[in-house]
């Protein structure tokens, strides 16, 4: 193992204290101090320099079964982070290499080498290995291609689409040829945001109105794909514009997270039957090997600025709750990322 003089005696990292019911609030949580443990063989101890906030984090505070594991009560929470090794018993990572790893909401974090992956940041900001070319940029890949089998010439509506993924779905189908690309989003803010820099050809206030209304608006001649990322009054309204052998990829729907009671379902499912459409969900898990095309395809457009990104940035390990509140509210534009 490296040594490496003057190592961290303590970290200050989130720890989940009680299961929230409904909106989560500041004392389901704490901000403790925790000793740093060195690395034993195999691992790498890793300063964090930025860390990721998701809406998917909601779901990991409950109890319930899903797809993965909840948070343990009185343990460090988990979620996507990078940073800078400062010490290793590693072979392949030394002191001074970055790497994306999954020790997230803490400021020091030790941790297999098996689940670190070397970064650089020469070749993009850090920030980015966390959003658009990260985990959130894969997502938006593989639910718009794979899940949602785009094809050149579809007409695409997005919601929650000037979010992390959203924002990346709308733009990689115009780059891919998209007829029409619509977006909802919370604030006119964002909708000026979506059509000015994004290059969407249309977008909404979902709060101005009713959403089915104002889709059939912007797309009046109906959507082949929906990416969904809010469910609820966004999933109907898609169904009811929905063309024939129309596909929904529904990869998150924020508008349900923090219901106390099962939210009702869409009103007008028998249309799928009339247009043959189809809803498929999915996790970016389940689609790791799309990650090397995915990198080689999307990181010329970014580099080159054909596909624009923005990061909301919060800074301090304290404010880290704050930061994954900000994203249950739709406070960011672009990628919540927690600065250390």
């Amino acid at each position: 193992m490296t040594d490496t003089p003057q190592l961290p005696a303590v970290s200050r990292e989130w720890h989940l204290v009680s299961r929230p019911v409904g909106w989560p609030q500041a004392d389901d949580f704490a901000l403790v101090e925790a000793e740093v443990r060195q690395p034993g063989e195999g691992e790498v101890l890793v300063r964090n320099a930025f860390l990721s906030v998701d809406p998917y984090m909601r779901g990991r505070m409950s109890a319930a079964k899903s797809y993965t594991a909840p948070f343990e009560l009185g343990k460090t929470m988990q979620g996507g982070a990078v940073g800078e090794v400062i010490a290793s018993g590693a072979e392949g990572i030394s002191p001074g290499d970055h790497v994306l790893h999954f020790g997230g909401w803490r400021e020091y974090a030790t941790v297999s080498a098996k689940q670190a992956v070397k970064v650089d940041p020469a070749a993009a900001p850090l920030s980015t290995y966390l959003g658009v070319l990260g985990m959130t940029g894969l997502t938006a890949y593989a639910g718009l291609l794979r899940t949602a089998s785009f094809k050149e010439g579809d007409s695409v509506f997005v919601s929650g689409a000037a979010g992390a993924v959203g924002s990346q779905v709308g733009q990689i189908a115009r780059l891919k040829g998209a007829s029409r690309v619509v977006g909802s989003a919370g604030s006119d803010e964002k909708v000026k945001l979506l059509v000015e820099e994004y290059g969407f050809d249309a977008a909404f206030n979902y709060k101005n109105g009713p959403v089915a209304e104002q889709l059939r608006a912007a797309a009046p001649d109906g959507v082949d794909v929906y990416f969904d990322n809010v469910g609820g009054d966004h999933l109907e309204a898609a169904i009811g514009s929905l063309n024939v052998n129309g596909r929904i990829a529904v990869c998150g729907m924020i508008s349900i997270y923090n219901n106390t009671e099962p939210a009702p379902g869409p009103k007008n499912l028998a249309r799928l039957i009339q247009t043959r459409g189809r809803i498929e969900g999915f996790l970016v898990s389940d689609h790791y090997d799309l990650q090397q095309q995915f990198v080689q395809e999307v990181g010329p457009w970014v580099a080159s600025g054909q596909l624009k990104y923005r990061e909301t940035v919060v800074e301090g390990i304290e404010n880290n709750l704050e930061a994954f509140f900000g994203v249950l509210r739709g406070d960011n534009i672009g990628k919540m990322i927690v600065k250390l």
